[in-house]
C-alpha cells in the first residue's frame, strides 16, 4: 500500500490507507486515545479504542516515527476534516528520545539558544520549519523573476586568493600550503561573467569574519547576487531589483501560503514604483548629523516609519550615498563625484539589499584604487578583464536570511536560519 501524506486524507475517505510520520502527541482519554501523528504536510488524527493497539500507544514516546494503517473516516473536529480509525501502528524505528521541549505546543517556548542548541528537532516545530518553507520559496521566486528576464544563473568560487574585496574580515585557511580566504561576495566574478552572458545571477553562501554579534548579523549567510550589463545607471538596476522582490513575494504567497498562515503573515505589496530618496535628504528625515557618513539602525528604523507615513511603502531606496562610504568599484555621480550612483534598499526599517552601478572601464580602476591608496596587485586577475571590454553594468545582492526575517516579523535573524553560524556558534 502506498504511502500517503496527512494532507491527501479528504480525498480518501472511505478508503483504507497508509502513512507514516512522527509522534507529534498523544491523548490519553479513558475510553479512547488519540495518536496524533506529524509529516511533511501536517497532521493526522488516528483514534485507538483497540485495547491491544492503545497499549502499545502507550509504550510510543514523542518524534518517534511511526507507521500507521487505517481507515479514513469524516470528522470535521479533526485536522483536515478527517480522522483515522481502526488503526495498526508500527514502530519504524527504536523510542525517540524526546526533545526539552514540547513540540506540540503552538508556539516553541524554549529559549533561542536552546533551541539552536538542538536545531535538528526544533526545526521540526511547524513554526521554525514555516520559515524555511518560506525561504524556499523566496528563492525559488529570485530565480524564476530573473530567469523570465534573460539573466543565466552561475556558480563561483567560494574560495579566493586575495583578502582585498569590499574590505571586511575574512577567514583565511590553509589551501595545500597557500594563504586562501573564504569568499567574503561573488561581486568581482559576478561582474567578470557579465562580460559572457550580459545578465547574471548566483545564490549562494558567504562568509563574513565580522565581530558583530546583532540580530541581524550572520558570519554566513546566503547571498542573492544580481549583475547586469549595458545600463545607463543605477535606476536600471533598481526597477529590475523591484521587479525581483515582486516576483519573490507573489512566488511565496503562492507556494508558502500555508507556512505564512501558520505564522500568521501576509506578505506586504512592493508598489510599482518603490520611494526613493537621496542620501543627504535621508540624513534630515532621519535627524541625523548632515555630515554622517552612513546611516545607523536607528536612521534606518526612522526612514522605514517615515516611508511607510508618507508613501504607505514597506520599502524605501536610499541612493546617492557617500563614494567614501562604497567599494572602490562603485561608480560615482557624474554630478555629484563625491556620492555614489549606489543605492541601499530599506525594508521595514532595515537595510536589506546593497546595490548601484559599478565603474566599467579599466583606467577608472586604475585611478579608483590610487585614490584608496591600494596597489593593483591583488586584484590584477579581476581588474586587467576591463581592458577588454566591458559594458557599463550594475547590480544588487539581497540577504535571505534578512529578508525572511523582516518578511515574518522576527526578532532575530537566527530564527529563520536552519543551522546558523555567527561570532558564538559552530554546531551544530
Amino acid at each position: 500500500m502506498q504511502r500517503i501524506l496527512s494532507t491527501q486524507l479528504p480525498a480518501h475517505a472511505g478508503a483504507t490507507v497508509r502513512i507514516a510520520g512522527w509522534v507529534h502527541r498523544r491523548r490519553l482519554l479513558k475510553s479512547v486515545a488519540f495518536l496524533i501523528v506529524r509529516d511533511a504536510a501536517g497532521l493526522a488524527q488516528v483514534v485507538v479504542t483497540d485495547p491491544a493497539v492503545r497499549a502499545a500507544v502507550e509504550e510510543l514516546t514523542e518524534e518517534t516515527v511511526v507507521e500507521v494503517i487505517a481507515t479514513v473516516v469524516a470528522n470535521p473536529a479533526a485536522p483536515a476534516g478527517v480522522e483515522l480509525t481502526h488503526p495498526t501502528v508500527r514502530p519504524l524505528g527504536p523510542p525517540a528520545v524526546p526533545p526539552p521541549f514540547d513540540l506540540y505546543r503552538p508556539a516553541l517556548t524554549a529559549t533561542l539558544p536552546t533551541q539552536l542548541d538542538h536545531a535538528c528537532t526544533a526545526l521540526r516545530h511547524p513554526t521554525r520549519s514555516a520559515a524555511l518553507r518560506i525561504s524556499a520559496a523566496a528563492v525559488a521566486g529570485f530565480r524564476a523573476a530573473l530567469d523570465a528576464r534573460d539573466f543565466v544563473e552561475i556558480h563561483t568560487p567560494k574560495v579566493v586568493g586575495s583578502s582585498t574585496e569590499s574590505g571586511a574580515n575574512v577567514f583565511a585557511l590553509d589551501w595545500f600550503g597557500r594563504p586562501a580566504y573564504l569568499a567574503q561576495s561573488p561581486q568581482f566574478y559576478k561582474q567578470l561573467m557579465v562580460g559572457v552572458f550580459e545578465r547574471v545571477y548566483e545564490v549562494g553562501p558567504v562568509f563574513r569574519a565580522e565581530p558583530h554579534d546583532t540580530v541581524r548579523h550572520l558570519a554566513q549567510y546566503t547571498s542573492l547576487d544580481a549583475e547586469l550589463g549595458f545600463v545607463a545607471d543605477h535606476a536600471d538596476v533598481m526597477t529590475v531589483l523591484r521587479d525581483t522582490l515582486a516576483g519573490m513575494l507573489a512566488t511565496v504567497a503562492d507556494r508558502a501560503d500555508g507556512a505564512l498562515a501558520t505564522l500568521g503573515v501576509t506578505p506586504p505589496p512592493v508598489p510599482a514604483e518603490i520611494p526613493a530618496v537621496h542620501f543627504i535628504e535621508a540624513l534630515a528625515i532621519a535627524g541625523a548629523p548632515a555630515d554622517e557618513p552612513d546611516l545607523a539602525p536607528a536612521h534606518e528604523r526612522a526612514l522605514g516609519e517615515w516611508a511607510r507615513a508618507e508613501h504607505g511603502s514597506e520599502f524605501l531606496f536610499v541612493t546617492g550615498y557617500p563614494m567614501a562610504k562604497r567599494p572602490f568599484y562603485t561608480h560615482p555621480d557624474p554630478a555629484r563625484p563625491a556620492c555614489s550612483n549606489g543605492f541601499d534598499l530599506l525594508f521595514r526599517g532595515m537595510e536589506l539589499v546593497t546595490g548601484g552601478q559599478r565603474l566599467h572601464r579599466y583606467d577608472d580602476y586604475l585611478a579608483a584604487l590610487a585614490v584608496r591608496g591600494e596597489p593593483v596587485g591583488p586584484y590584477a586577475g579581476y581588474v586587467d578583464a576591463f581592458r577588454h571590454g566591458m559594458p557599463p553594468h550594475g547590480g544588487f545582492a539581497i540577504g535571505l536570511e534578512r529578508f525572511v526575517a523582516r518578511l515574518v516579523g522576527a526578532a532575530n535573524v537566527r530564527e529563520v536560519t536552519a543551522f546558523p553560524r555567527d561570532l558564538n556558534r559552530l554546531s551544530p
